[in-house]
């Protein structure tokens, strides 16, 4: 694993965080970037945290079990905040729980209940983003903008949930400009949503962006990018 370029790609990945928000005239502070190491292992996980990384991203229950407790960063007093983004089965809800502090992908009312019901049998709080299938792709997971409204009242009625706000993953493209309409809808449904008291006013994240167009996303509001081959280009271990 090549420290080095790991060390600068990250540094030009912050740089183009820093750019995006300036440009849309936010404070760059206010985004967080999350390193998605689910294509890295456990070595090139523990680099990216000592290069000062505070947020990082798993994808699959299974693998991140098998990977996470070889990370010794994790074991610390002061661990990263850990976070699940893909798609998740009920019957996993409470392995993921056990492993990870906030649940980024939660398309239905059904799944938030089953979160609710483990948090409580672990006695913790869950954080949760619901994500918004924004694009109508079929393929892709997420409550519709029309049933968000209603989705929200029954979701935010369940204990042990704290909902940090909405999340959505725009078509891939290879210009990343095809992805603002999307990002932009996703701002919008969550300042309606604020507005009319479906979400409380503190639950404004907005979980948006991948490597290929995590500057666009900033410019359109994003709180968190998730980002990953930008991080891990020309490492050997990828």
């Amino acid at each position: 694993m090549d420290r080095e370029t790991l060390k600068t790609n990250l540094q030009a990945v912050r740089r183009r965080i820093t750019e995006a928000a300036r440009r849309a005239g936010r404070d760059p502070g206010d985004v967080t970037l999350i390193a998605v190491t689910k294509s890295v292992d456990a070595e090139t996980t523990q680099a990216v945290l000592e290069l000062g990384v505070r947020d990082i991203a798993e994808n699959r229950q299974q693998t991140a079990a098998e990977k996470l407790p070889h990370v010794p960063a994790l074991a610390g007093a002061k661990r990263p905040t850990l976070h699940f983004i893909g798609p998740l089965q009920r019957n996993k809800v409470r392995r993921v729980l056990e492993q990870f502090d906030v649940i980024h992908s939660v398309d239905s009312v059904k799944l938030a209940q089953e979160i609710s019901k483990r948090a409580e049998e672990l006695q913790r709080t869950a954080g949760i983003l619901v994500q918004v299938n924004v694009a109508g792709e079929a393929q892709k997971g997420g409550l519709e903008p029309g049933e968000l409204r209603d989705s929200l009242k029954e979701i935010l009625r369940l204990p042990r949930l704290h909902l940090w706000g909405l999340m959505c993953m725009a078509p891939y493209d290879d210009d990343p400009e095809t992805a603002r309409p999307h990002f932009k809808r996703l701002a919008e449904l969550s300042r309606e949503m604020i507005e009319t008291s479906c979400m409380p006013a503190g639950a404004n994240s907005l979980s948006m962006g991948m490597s290929g167009d995590f500057e666009v996303a900033i410019e359109e509001g994003a709180t968190h990018v998730r980002v990953g081959s930008a991080l891990y280009s020309g490492l050997e271990s990828v």
